[in-house]
Order: C-alpha cells, then sequence, then structure tokens
C-alpha cells in the first residue's frame, strides 16, 4: 500500500499556536539551539510545517515566541499577588525567582540558546528589550516598596538593574554546578547586596 501523510488533529488557532511554543521550549530544553529545527518541533507538537509559517511567519517568529514563553513565568512569579492581596514583600521575590524549577539543567539549556541567538536575531532583540523592562520595572516596584515603608530615598531603577545583574550570574553558576551554589546561598547573596541600602529584611 502507498505511503500516506501523517494526519494531524484539529486545534484552535490559539492552541495550536500554543502547542508549537511548548514544543519549541521542550526542543531547546533538550538539545539547545542546534535542536530548534522546524521538523523536531513539528514532531514533537504533532504539526504540519505550514503552520509553523502560517502561526509565526518564519522560524525567528516562533524562536522570539519562545522567547517570551521563557520570561512568562518569572514575570507571573514577580507580579503574583498574596494571599491578603498585597503585593508580594521582596524577600518574597527573591524567594520566587530562585524557586527550584527554575533551577534545572532543561532551563539552563533553553536560556543559554535564547541568549546566544540575540546578537543576531533583531526579532529577539525586540522581544528581549521588551520582557527585560517588565522585569526590571517589577523588581524596581518591589524595591520602591520597601524604600517607601521604611523611609528611605532609592534608587530603585538603578539598584532593580545590579539586583538583576546578581541574579543572572547567580542563576546561572546555580545551574551550572548546584553543589558549588545552592538556592539558599544565591538568595543570601541577593540580601547582602540590598541590606546596606535597605537595611535588614527577610
Amino acid at each position: 500500500m502507498p505511503a500516506t501523510a501523517p494526519r494531524f488533529r484539529r486545534y484552535a488557532p490559539d492552541i495550536r499556536a500554543a502547542m508549537l511554543i511548548e514544543a519549541g521550549l521542550a526542543c531547546l530544553a533538550r538539545g539547545g539551539i542546534t535542536a530548534f529545527t522546524i521538523d523536531n518541533i513539528c514532531r514533537e507538537a504533532g504539526a504540519s510545517r505550514g503552520l509553523v509559517t502560517h502561526h509565526f511567519g518564519a522560524k525567528e517568529g516562533l524562536l522570539a515566541a519562545v522567547y517570551a514563553a521563557a520570561y512568562q513565568p518569572m514575570l507571573e512569579s514577580l507580579t503574583r499577588q498574596t494571599a491578603t492581596g498585597a503585593s508580594p514583600d521582596l524577600a518574597t521575590l527573591i524567594d520566587r525567582l530562585f524557586a527550584p524549577e527554575n533551577f534545572n539543567p532543561a532551563s539552563l539549556n533553553i536560556w543559554l540558546a535564547l541568549w546566544g541567538e540575540i546578537a543576531t536575531s533583531p526579532a529577539l532583540q525586540a522581544e528581549h528589550r521588551k520582557h527585560y523592562a517588565l522585569y526590571r520595572d517589577a523588581v524596581a516596584q518591589g524595591l520602591q516598596n520597601l524604600a517607601l515603608a521604611r523611609g528611605i530615598a532609592i534608587d530603585a531603577p538603578g539598584l532593580a538593574i545590579s539586583m538583576i545583574a546578581l541574579i543572572d550570574g547567580l542563576w546561572l553558576e546555580q545551574c551550572i554546578d548546584p553543589d558549588l551554589l545552592s538556592p539558599a546561598r544565591a538568595k543570601a547573596a541577593c540580601l547582602r547586596l540590598l541590606t546596606p541600602i535597605l537595611g535588614t529584611f527577610g
């Protein structure tokens, strides 16, 4: 009998686009940027190649959507309200940034792959600028809230940039060698940066 083309299930467009994005993240997690191919992604998602073009225009468009999706859990952690309805305090935000689900080889593969592509991808550069600004503003707001509660004047945006740089470096080191740097030590390093400016908290 002649071979037949694979049959794909029908999904709503937004669900199918989300499935392609999740498949892209899975490919990056397993094999980095070399695994981020249209064939691999379509196989993972159970989709045809034409759906990538339909939803994202090209592979670069899908990669940009994957970048936004990779940022989303972190932004949601930073902006999630507490059980009382209040904004999270800074110690809680630090705990969320260093949550166990963010410290694993899969996350490391995803972010190293995405960061490595930013220099040559205008689409990724645009996504990075947009999401880094949201990240910086969320951290700055947490810092500003704490400073206002204590009657302290600070440069919240500038301090947020320093804190994010520290967090990125600690996160990278912890993913590379968990035995060298535990999440607890990483959080303590952040608190040591902030304590001289904002006082002891936790």
